[in-house]
């Protein structure tokens, strides 16, 4: 198996409904439908940008032009922001599906990266936990806790999680042989141990490869400031006409359904730069 090693471009500018977890589920909360002209449209397959715009309200046209002019769903503005050239994405309080959740088409493929910076704001309340950041969708796109055992779909994204007060990322992926019935995180976290430090960037790498028939030849790879959390074969899916990676999300919220475990009464910011995606097959 060979991997793919990516460069940043650029420096570091450092300066729905989505419920699910512990068998709670709710859907995500995006309009998945599209006109006629729209479904013509050469979705985007590989993406560079740094998000230099100035520091305002980051708008559903400027979003579109920087994840490469296609369409994105579920893009609220009110929760999107440009703060010193990164894009910050804003959680509401005392809700634990008040963030900003949207995903973009993409040129269908058997294989894709992204590298993306993550930072939490240095008053950011960890809570329970929640998603992050940006990932990959294959086939029907199994999330919200829909598990991926009939062979249909799958996902790859990245969650935070405080665990008796160490904070760390893990994995949350749908894929065929999951246990189900929420996202697998296959025992993985970054940091191995300690927890993750408000303030700081933090460079994820993400790798995903399609599965073919139902063999166990795909792949998930993570890595965590040039650290692999997991790097291993996958079978994503047993249905070869919902084997391609389809969409890539960016889903950033709290949960967990339960706003009591799961929610807090601050609103807090994640901030988001130097995002590259290929499509490699």
């Amino acid at each position: 198996m060979t991997f793919i090693s990516l460069s940043i471009a650029g420096c570091s500018k450092d300066s729905t409904e989505v419920t699910e977890n512990n068998g709670s589920v709710e859907k995500l909360s995006v309009n998945k439908t599209m006109s006629a002209s729209a479904a013509a449209q050469v979705w985007p397959s590989n993406i560079n940008t740094q998000f230099n715009h100035p520091d305002g309200t980051y708008d559903y046209n400027e979003a579109s032009a920087d994840f490469g002019g296609g369409t994105l769903t579920g893009w609220n503005s009110d929760r999107a922001w440009i703060s010193g050239n990164s894009a910050r994405a804003t959680l509401m309080p005392n809700s634990v599906s008040n963030g900003l959740i949207s995903e973009l088409d993409l040129s269908d493929g058997s294989a894709y990266e992204a590298t993306y910076t993550v930072r939490f704001h240095s008053t950011f309340d960890w809570s329970r936990g929640g998603k992050v950041g940006f990932g990959f969708l294959i086939g029907e796109g199994n999330t919200g806790c829909d598990i991926a055992s009939d062979g249909n779909g799958g996902s790859f994204r990245l969650m935070w999680y405080n665990n008796n007060g160490r904070v760390y990322f893990q994995p949350y992926v749908y894929h065929k042989d999951m246990a189900g019935p929420c996202g697998d995180d296959f025992g993985k976290s970054y940091p191995a141990s300690g927890s993750l430090v408000k303030g700081q960037t933090y460079t994820v790498h993400m790798y995903a490869k399609s599965n073919t028939g139902s063999n166990k030849d795909g792949w998930i790879q993570l890595q965590i400031n040039g650290t692999y959390v997991i790097n291993q074969a996958i079978r994503w899916t047993t249905n070869d006409a919902q084997r391609l990676i389809k969409r890539l999300s960016f889903h950033n919220f709290r949960g967990g359904k339960d706003v009591g475990v799961w929610g807090s009464s601050q609103t807090s910011y994640i901030y988001f730069d130097n995002l590259v995606v290929n499509k490699i097959q």
